[in-house]
């Protein structure tokens, strides 16, 4: 299983926010390049990148913060946030992205999706962000009235690499993630999933790795890690299991 640490960007700063509340923000660090190097330091080899302010306004807004991130570290991104256009997608994974997460876009125009995950096979990523069941888009500024299962089942067999799995409602909440109705997603599918949303303490990260190692190919951590309610070389540890 796949640790991924999250880095949100708001403003060029390393952010948290509650349940994708835009007026709920808590700065963790001034420099997402060196948060990132930290990541890197620790032992990471991947990382969760998500420009918030692109997230809402459709567009790349944090740039200069992801291309240092990607020019100063060794870490593999998962970058979303805003990538909306196939222009968007080719010019992030030319810059050496590993992965875009389209979230937005695979709600709105799946057809768009689908072609860029033939184009670019294990390199498109579809960002399901689910409120009690259906699909939110836009930054989580808008309730669709699309499943989220039926969303990702949509994307079945069509080549994406993986299914970035977000319960909104558990979403920097620090209560612990909803792992029944989480595993219910992996479970369903055979695509892989990565789940993301909840985890507070090392218990919650435990927890899901003992209940859904065979079910997810892993996880994103946030909050819990910036608020040192999670040791990262535990949490590396854990994933490490066979």
């Amino acid at each position: 299983m796949i640790l991924f640490p999250a880095i949100d960007l708001k403003d060029g700063q390393c952010v948290r926010l509650v349940k994708g509340n835009m007026e709920k923000v808590t700065i963790f660090h001034k420099s997402p390049t060196e948060q990132a190097r930290l990541f890197q330091n620790s032992g990471c080899n991947w990382l969760h990148l998500v420009d918030l302010d692109g997230a809402v306004k459709g567009q790349n807004i944090n740039s200069k913060s992801v291309k240092d991130i990607i020019n100063d570290t060794d870490l593999k991104i998962q970058l979303g946030g805003g990538i909306r256009k196939r222009e968007q997608v080719e010019a992030w994974l030319e810059s050496g992205v590993k992965k875009v997460v389209l979230g937005t876009v695979a709600a709105k125009e799946p057809l768009v999706v689908r072609e860029l995950a033939k184009a670019y096979p294990k390199m498109i990523a579809v960002g399901v962000d689910a409120l009690n069941g259906m699909v939110a888009i836009e930054g989580w500024t808008k309730k669709s009235e699309i499943r989220a299962i039926d969303l990702c089942k949509l994307y079945e067999d069509s080549g994406v690499a993986s299914i970035i799995y977000t319960d909104i409602d558990r979403d920097g909440a620090m209560r612990g993630p909803n792992i029944e109705e989480t595993l219910k997603i992996p479970a369903s599918l055979s695509t892989p999933v990565i789940a993301s949303g909840g985890i507070s303490s090392m218990n919650d990260l435990v927890q899901l790795y003992e209940e859904g190692k065979n079910l997810i190919e892993g996880v994103i951590v946030g909050r819990a890690l910036y608020e040192n309610k999670i040791k990262l070389k535990d949490a590396l540890q854990l994933m490490a299991r066979s």
